[in-house]
């Protein structure tokens, strides 16, 4: 590809070189892992601003380089153009660099403050049990056919590059849907600009990452950019546009108002929901539920426990519907997940009492697991967990309040501080448990 056509993919271009250049290696970010002949991307970070090392990418073997400033700022050796936002050009111009690779799948993004891993994890393995030849990226892994690639993240959404690099190899293997775990800040950030996305799952909306955002509504307004990419990006033959809501998310109204060809609804106490639980019993071993799917009603029998996992099912039903699988495959695909490591994962070793991990970082989250356990059990209940550094504060205070309430013990330990002092955190926290 010509770096002039390259650009055609790019938003809000400012200024084009003169020249061209023959682009042959994949679109970078960072100037250390750029390959020869690939298209170096400067901007204006947090901490630091990549313009400074244009040189070293164009001695390193750029061909060209897009940034934010003006071409005789940047002084750039090698064709230079000029976007208004670096940050979201990049997935633009990396899903053009692996040519469009979205286009050619059934892309089914999950998102939400909760549950976003295991919904993705339904969805994959639904998918499978219908037949499909389906791929997944989430915040844990890539899975491409046979082959499962850690994304090193564990957190939130990998870069632009590397999405569009996995959704290439997904496309050149064969297969035809990908299920993406989509974050807020891989949305805010575009980093899944340039993902043509044809379903839009919404698992809740609940208090996190304000320290990002700055407030819930700007947090809310990154969530709900999934659904509105759904009526501004790419169509596909015989594949509708639609939206996926939780109606028992007090923000289900805003999301269910943006456009979509479709909107599919569920719920685990309003039966008029598409998707809703009819009944269910949940144990240490896992949770037997029948599931209403749009008039139809069948029994799946899951090793995930829960009501909130009745939840993320719900919500896996109705996104593997809305890409084509009939009631019976979404019933086979539940069956068939297994526990996701660390969601309400049951640690057996032999103990005389029961152990559960979970990814409880956000006041919700803790609330859920700790309400599931609590039906679990008729003796004690012990919380262990803690919340990092340079993160939303506010989040701390609730998640302490919360355990005093529903645990009987707490220990409060370390999690990541980062930056911060550790001792400031876990006395805050200790605080608001005393107060509570």
């Amino acid at each position: 590809m010509r770096f002039q056509e390259l650009l055609d993919a790019a938003p809000d271009v400012l200024s084009r070189p003169t020249g061209d250049a023959e682009v042959t290696a994949p679109i970078s970010e960072d100037h250390r892992y750029l390959k020869p002949g690939g298209v170096f991307v400067a901007r204006k970070g947090q901490h630091f601003d990549s313009h400074a090392v244009i040189g070293e990418a164009a001695a390193a073997g750029a061909v060209a380089v897009v940034g934010e400033y003006p071409p005789e700022r940047a002084a750039c050796p090698v064709p230079y153009a000029q976007v208004a936002d670096a940050q979201q050009a990049l997935g633009f111009l990396a899903a053009a660099s692996q040519g469009f690779p979205s286009r050619a799948l059934i892309v089914i993004g999950v998102t939400g403050t909760d549950g976003k891993t295991t919904t993705t994890n339904l969805v994959y393995n639904i998918l499978r049990a219908a037949g499909f030849k389906a791929g997944m990226i989430s915040t844990v892994n890539a899975v491409i056919g046979d082959e499962k690639l850690d994304t090193g993240l564990h957190t939130t959404t990998p870069s632009a590059p590397d999405i569009q690099h996995y959704l290439r190899r997904m496309v050149n293997a064969g297969l035809t849907h990908c299920v993406l775990e989509t974050t807020s800040h891989g949305l805010a950030q575009g980093r899944v600009n340039g993902v043509d996305y044809d379903v839009a799952v919404l698992t809740n909306l609940t208090h996190e990452h304000l320290d990002f955002h700055g407030s819930f509504e700007a947090y809310r307004d990154a969530k709900a950019r999934l659904f509105r990419m759904l009526s501004a990006t790419h169509r596909k033959p015989d594949q509708r546009k639609v939206a996926v809501v939780n109606v028992d998310d007090p923000n289900a109204a805003y999301f269910m108002g943006i456009p979509a060809d479709q909107r599919l609804t569920y719920s685990t106490d309003k039966h008029a929901a598409d998707f809703s639980a009819l009944a269910w019993m949940s144990t240490p071993r896992g949770t037997t539920v029948r599931i209403n799917m749009a008039g139809v009603s069948l029994l799946a029998e899951t090793s995930l426990i829960g009501q909130f996992n009745i939840q993320n099912m719900l919500a896996a039903a109705a996104a593997g519907y809305a890409a084509g699988c009939g009631p019976q495959a979404v019933i086979d695909g539940i069956q068939a997940t297994p526990p996701v490591p660390g969601r309400m994962e049951l640690i057996d070793e032999g103990q005389a009492f029961t152990a559960i991990v979970d990814f409880a970082h956000t006041p919700n989250a803790l609330r859920r697991a700790l309400e599931t356990v609590r039906q679990l059990t008729n003796e004690r209940v012990i919380a262990v967990f803690g919340s990092a550094g340079l993160r939303d504060r506010e989040k701390r205070r609730l998640m302490a309040e919360i355990s005093a309430e529903l645990a009987d013990i707490t220990v409060l330990t370390a999690e990541d501080p980062r930056t911060e002092s550790l001792d400031a955190i876990l006395n805050g926290m200790a605080e608001a448990a005393k107060a509570k």
